[in-house]
């Protein structure tokens, strides 16, 4: 896809990296990118795609700005309070480059609607906050054959993967799922929300400028993405620490005996919406 003279300008910093450059940049411009909640997590991440010019960014989120919420989540600000959350994400987008598409879903992504909503994206970046939702979004990618950027934040800690599992490695062996990291999720009442246990809002801001980085390197084809490594942060004391994990045989998915397609994710072994 040619690139306009603003454009150009504006990627100005891309076009002279070699690992991006004109082709680089064609292929952001022509990306289309679905971004599962406009929080803590999609603020920071939505605005790093518009600055890099994803072509079109698909926000899903059925809340509304809270004053509570502005601590975290920059992409929204206080006269945003009471606005649907894709609404506001939407005109910081168009502020920010107006040559970025959005298409604005203002829903709660569940198991039944997840394969219409990741219908013509080329890559899913899952900022969710509950467990539900990111095995609804696993399952899906898996049986839509997508790539899924899936990231999660503590009070002082952060996680990030990339799931590829609808791809085998280079060994010829299936690319590990969601559920060959996590199998099932901790019981209910296990983990404190946000709301109770508290968190750090740079730190929010580092894991949604990280996932950012993974989505813009798989689109413009540099690097080597965070495929069977877990990224681990803990803000307490500044360590980055990358966890391998591999293929388990015995998961739902893609595990040895199960059949492959979108048959194969099991549905009444998904986590329903809470």
């Amino acid at each position: 896809m040619a690139l306009s003279s603003d454009e150009i300008e504006r990627y100005a910093r891309h076009l002279v990296l070699r690992e991006v450059g004109g082709p680089g940049q064609a292929r952001l411009k022509a990306g289309c990118v679905l971004v599962i909640g406009a929080g803590g997590l999609g603020a920071p991440l939505i605005q790093y795609l518009a600055a890099a010019g994803i072509g079109t960014i698909g926000i899903v989120d059925d809340d509304t700005v809270s004053l509570s919420n502005l601590q975290r989540q920059i992409i929204h600000g206080t006269p945003d309070i009471g606005r649907p959350k894709v609404e506001s994400a939407a005109e910081a987008v168009a502020r920010l480059n107006p040559h970025v598409r959005v298409t604005a879903h203002a829903c709660r992504l569940t198991p039944e609607n997840a394969p219409s909503l990741l219908e013509g994206y080329d890559l899913v970046a899952d900022g969710s906050d509950n467990f539900s939702t990111r095995y609804a979004v696993s399952d899906a990618c898996f049986a839509g054959k997508k790539p899924l950027v899936t990231a999660a934040l503590g009070a002082f800690d952060g996680s990030l993967t990339t799931i590829r599992a609808h791809e085998t490695g280079p060994g010829g062996e299936p690319n590990p799922t969601y559920r060959c990291l996590f199998p099932s999720p901790p019981p209910p009442g296990s983990v404190a929300p946000c709301a109770e246990a508290g968190v750090l809002g740079a730190l929010a801001g580092v894991m949604g400028s990280l996932m950012a980085m993974e989505v813009i390197r798989a689109l413009a084809g540099f690097g080597e993405p965070l495929v069977g490594r877990l990224l681990m942060v803990d803000a307490r004391s500044m360590r980055f620490e990358t966890l391998h994990y591999a293929w388990d045989p015995d998961n739902p998915l893609n595990g040895a005996g199960v059949r492959t397609g979108p048959e194969a994710a099991p549905a009444e072994q998904t986590p329903q919406p809470r």
